[in-house]
């Protein structure tokens, strides 16, 4: 046990973009007699300057948020706060969020309809050094496999997620036409799309984007 958790329980910051959302979590795990939620943040972009701050041992945090995603926060933290471990907690229970958050450098990942129980419980497992993924997401990830898409067809499915034409989406990538073609075809066979919109819809669901 470290000094900071005899001396007040292990110090944990909650990062949610939704105020209410983030007081119930803080209140739920204030119940815990070995937790202290020390910090709390809306936005991405504010968590490693509150981890640094407050000597946070454990930040939770969200994936969608304004200034930095959840995922982003956590490579950060990885880099400047190597200590600090991270829970990924979030309502999109996606295999490839999942991956991502563990490329990123997250140390748990659960979906937030999981009882409070289970997410202190994660807490207090990460900070042992222990890896805690929810089991329902790990076996959906396992089953689907990898993202098939490139970095590059990533790139320009997004760019034609606004429904943009060939020639707009061109111009704002640096490619010809013809290429940005070849990426769109390609990102619809390996998504098993019928046409560009639901290589979107099916590649955002799987959170691949």
């Amino acid at each position: 046990m470290t000094d900071d958790q005899s001396a007040g329980g292990i110090r944990v910051l909650l990062a949610e973009d939704q105020g209410m959302v983030r007081e119930a979590l803080a209140a739920l795990l204030g119940l815990e007699g070995d937790i202290d939620v020390v910090a709390q943040v809306g936005r991405g972009d504010e968590v490693v300057e509150a981890v640094l701050a407050h000597r946070v041992q454990v930040a939770v945090l969200d994936i969608e948020m304004p200034g930095m995603t959840g995922i982003e926060a956590a490579a950060e933290l990885r880099r400047r706060s190597p200590g600090t471990r991270v829970v990924i907690a979030t309502t999109f229970g996606r295999p490839g969020y999942l991956r991502k958050a563990m490329e990123s450098g997250a140390d748990a990942f659960l979906v937030k309809d999981a009882p409070a129980a289970e997410l202190a419980e994660a807490v207090r497992r990460v900070l042992r050094g222990e890896r805690v993924i929810d089991p329902t997401l790990a076996a959906a990830a396992l089953a689907e496999g990898a993202n098939p898409l490139t970095g590059r067809e990533l790139e320009v499915l997004a760019a034609a997620a606004d429904g943009a034409v060939n020639a707009e989406i061109a111009r704002r990538l640096h490619l010809s036409e013809g290429t940005v073609r070849n990426y769109l075809s390609m990102a619809i066979q390996k998504t098993g799309a019928r046409n560009r919109a639901e290589a979107v819809r099916i590649a955002a669901a799987k959170g691949w984007m």
